[in-house]
């Protein structure tokens, strides 16, 4: 009877993960973001790559973060592979933040409310280096799961 909870348990975990993944993958392919960046940089024949390297690394990074999988590297070696995948992540976030923010006209509606005429750029700007300046103090403090 114990086994038959747990199959159940596991069951409804792995079904539970797949409806999220697929509804973040949704998410990522509805606003565009994947395809705005290969039309910006030319290189639309690569589309395909680009998802199938988004959701590689989508369970790369689930494996790893769910059985706390450990790389024996060196510390430098592992402190630029930090570096490199920070900004590359953060590259990622902000060009879908800023993909689903069009898609939904938020930065439009949000204009037109306050009366905006010039200036957004410098708002966006200072919510992006307000985003930099926060993570580089939870990196410097060491708030980061480990």
């Amino acid at each position: 009877m114990m086994i038959l909870k747990y199959i159940i348990m596991a069951l409804t975990s792995i079904g539970g993960g797949a409806v999220i993944s697929g509804a973040v993958f949704a998410l990522i392919s509805s606003t565009g973001v994947v395809t705005r960046m290969a039309d910006k940089t030319k290189t639309a024949k690569y589309v395909r790559i680009y998802e199938s390297a988004i959701i590689l690394g989508g369970i790369w990074w689930n494996l790893f973060w769910i059985f706390s999988i450990d790389i024996p590297f060196g510390a430098n070696f592992s402190q630029g592979f930090q570096v490199i995948m920070g900004l590359a992540q953060g590259v990622f976030v902000g060009c879908l933040a800023v993909s689903l923010a069009e898609a939904l006209n938020g930065t439009a509606i949000f204009s037109r409310r306050v009366k905006l005429k010039m200036g957004l750029s410098f708002i966006v700007l200072s919510i992006a280096l307000g985003k930099v300046a926060a993570a580089l103090i939870q990196f410097g403090n060491n708030w980061v799961k480990k």
